[in-house]
């Protein structure tokens, strides 16, 4: 699991206009990289409506916002544009990013254990280290979280 001042894992994922997005190419501005399971869903969409709502206060604090999910860029794209998002999207079909920063792991659904997703946020300091790190809390904690700690 990763703990605050660790260094950030850097990856290389497809966003949602299907280009490449590496991660070490945001250094010198703060990123607040958030997970959630699937694209126009109730709870992801909550949480990314959320991001969109508070994207100016994010970025006062040097910071942006970039949500990662296993879908697939198209489905990205059309739920960005439908939702309105001002940030980009990113797709971890193999959920080996996810799986980095401790947000894929075991759930459960009516009884059933399955793997997936752990809803939450990490953000990364503008020199790649993790300034904070939450997972397994609900789309509206993950919001206000992260905005309260970029504006500390």
């Amino acid at each position: 699991m990763l703990q605050v001042g660790d260094i950030a894992p850097d990856f290389e994922l497809l966003t949602d206009q299907n280009t490449s997005l590496r991660l070490s190419d945001l250094r010198g501005r703060r990123v607040v990289l958030f997970f959630y399971p699937k694209a126009d869903t109730p709870g992801c969409t909550k949480q990314a409506c959320g991001f969109r709502d508070t994207f100016p206060r994010i970025e006062t604090a040097n910071a942006t916002v970039i949500g990662l999910s296993p879908d697939q860029p198209k489905a990205l794209a059309k739920w960005k544009a439908k939702e309105r998002l001002p940030y980009t999207l990113v797709s971890d079909p193999d959920h080996r990013v996810a799986e980095a920063y401790g947000a894929w792991g075991e759930k459960s659904m009516f009884g059933k254990a399955y793997m997936g997703i752990l809803r939450g946020h990490a953000i990364i300091g503008a020199d790649g280290t993790i300034e904070d790190i939450r997972l397994k809390i609900s789309p509206e904690e993950s919001v206000e979280e992260a905005v309260k700690f970029l504006a500390q």
